[in-house]
């Protein structure tokens, strides 16, 4: 394939560069897509979304079977250790392999191994894949995308090489279920870990270095967060600023800045990402990067050469999977049309695969109170609903934020189980261009009884109570 020419070459086969690649591929372009993993899905598929996720839902299973009436006396004190958990999720990385590379072959996308260089504008030199033999070779083409991901951020001073020192990436290769942890940094990762890990039993020290979690979340969302991971026994330490990692052959001393230190089994840094840029040639083209990795691009992801794009987490936020996939597409009609034939949403959902799991969309209370919008709040708890009742995961709330005078829908705020899902139902409804976006419309719709989704109807009940 030595010099091979093609329309796209995309470097990195995540979200970002499969949702490109698919689209550039039904547009009739020849595209190669380099891949410098052994296997297609980037780390989204491999470190990141879909292995933590997976987790997530055997170590929440775990606990249903633990608390759930019909089953915690003959199971007793179940125990499943954490090598156990891994190995069911990465049947799942495992089956999502197979589904993206049908896809690859069935679109007629060529698919490459290899660590991708930038040689010149139009040159991607490879250096030899996993096994695969590609080194020495060059693709050229008209187009190319970038969509490398990111990668834990690294700071210096800390082992990561030493076993009792892990990131996102390498937790997932733990062979033992360690006693305890400190998971240092409360951003959206560090959440999650820090739940599961206390779902399983572990003691838990969770280090944010701001005053609260995840502060771009409305605030009684994240309150209700800091209660349930502390119920679950997590000890939070807020405003504190990391002052050194002592690994040692029986654990890991954390230090802070403020004299405080822990000492626990395992050390999980979990704070921050850096893009994968590195050996990539760009600032010899004149592609700026910032000093976290990240590919600096305009509004329609080209970087200051127009024919090279960058998506995904590569570019910085807001770092999730489904934006990555959208933006891939977003490039790809850039490319088939001269111009974006559509527009990316401005606001979209956010999932947090706590325990229980965080999503919202919209506009916070902070947010409202702060440029003097008049709202109300229409709320749903979990524990009233039919469905949550049955399913025995009372703890939860569903948030409508919306208008006191037009009961526009303003923003939605839901903590429970399966808030990711529900979320979809109120996007829908704030997305209507018609004017039907109003609370009337939860409060005058026959839902499915009993389901989660009837938390929309019980919400908007509430908030017309508090106006009429």
């Amino acid at each position: 394939m030595a010099g091979t020419s093609y329309d796209v070459v995309i470097i990195g086969s995540g979200p970002a560069g499969e949702g490109a690649a698919m689209a550039l591929a039904k547009g009739g372009r020849r595209v190669a897509v380099v891949e410098a993993m052994d296997r297609v899905g980037g780390n989204c598929l491999h470190y990141g979304t879909i292995p933590s996720k997976a987790l997530r839902h055997s170590v929440q299973l775990v606990a249903d079977y633990r608390r759930h009436p019909l089953f915690r006396d003959q199971v007793g004190a179940l125990s499943v250790s954490y090598p156990e958990l891994l190995r069911d999720a990465g049947q799942v990385t495992a089956e999502q392999v197979r589904i993206r590379q049908r896809h690859y072959v069935r679109n007629g996308v060529d698919l490459v191994h290899g660590r991708a260089r930038l040689d010149g504008p139009h040159e991607v030199a490879l250096e030899g894949g996993p096994g695969k033999g590609n080194g020495g070779e060059t693709l050229t083409a008209e187009h190319i995308i970038i969509a490398t991901g990111a990668r834990p951020y690294r700071p210096p001073g800390v082992d990561f090489g030493h076993p009792r020192v892990v990131d996102s990436d390498t937790v997932l290769n733990l062979d033992h279920t360690p006693r305890s942890v400190t998971v240092v940094g409360a951003g959206v990762i560090g959440c999650e870990y820090a739940s599961i890990f206390a779902t399983l039993d572990l003691k838990v020290n969770l280090v944010n270095t701001r005053d609260r979690l995840l502060s771009f979340l409305d605030d009684e969302i994240t309150d209700a967060l800091s209660y349930h991971l502390r119920e679950l026994g997590v000890v939070i330490r807020h405003d504190e600023e990391p002052a050194g990692v002592e690994a040692l052959e029986d654990g890991v001393v954390f230090h802070c800045a403020s004299g405080k230190r822990f000492k626990t089994d395992i050390l999980l840094w979990a704070n921050g990402r850096s893009g994968n840029t590195e050996g990539l040639g760009l600032p010899a083209l004149g592609i700026a990067v910032n000093r976290r990795g990240q590919v600096e691009v305009n509004g329609d992801f080209q970087t200051a050469l127009p024919h090279i794009y960058a998506v995904g987490d590569v570019v910085g936020p807001p770092g999730l999977a489904s934006a990555s996939h959208d933006q891939g597409r977003f490039a790809a009609s850039h490319i088939l049309a001269g111009e974006g034939d559509w527009a990316l949403i401005e606001d979209m959902p956010s999932g947090i695969y706590t325990v229980p799991e965080i999503s919202s969309l919209g506009r916070t209370e902070r947010e409202l109170t702060a440029h003097n919008v008049p709202y109300e709040i229409g709320q749903a708890r979990f524990d009233s609903l039919a469905r949550a009742q049955i399913t025995g995961h009372t703890t939860g709330v569903l948030k409508i934020l919306f208008h006191r005078e037009t009961l526009e829908i303003l923003g939605l705020h839901c903590f429970g189980e399966q808030a990711s899902e529900i979320v979809h139902i109120g996007q829908a409804v704030m997305s209507r261009a018609d004017g039907g976006n109003t609370l009337r419309y939860f409060a005058e719709t026959t839902f499915n009884y009993p389901t989660m989704a009837e938390a929309y109807r019980v919400a908007a009940l509430n908030g017309l109570n508090r106006i009429f």
